[in-house]
């Protein structure tokens, strides 16, 4: 379970965008929504540079085809 800081910046974000235009609050949005997805590709690139990462990562997505992912664990 998380802590009263979780709610509470939910709560602050949730009268940010009440409280501002649209143009304002999505840049921001949009800017952490594709620094999670950059994060995860890092991470994903690291791990899979050793053996046990990369079964890791084929366990994890459940990947059956593991020729179609060459890319991502190379």
């Amino acid at each position: 379970m998380r802590d009263d800081t979780h709610m509470e910046q939910i709560e602050r974000w949730a009268k940010f965008v009440r409280e501002n235009d649209i143009s304002v609050w999505k840049k921001i949005h949009t800017e952490f929504i594709d620094a999670l997805f950059e994060k995860n590709e890092r991470f994903l690139r690291e791990l899979a540079k050793t053996k046990e990462g990369k079964e890791k990562i084929i366990k994890i997505y459940r990947i059956k085809n593991v020729k179609c992912c060459k890319e991502l664990l190379e």
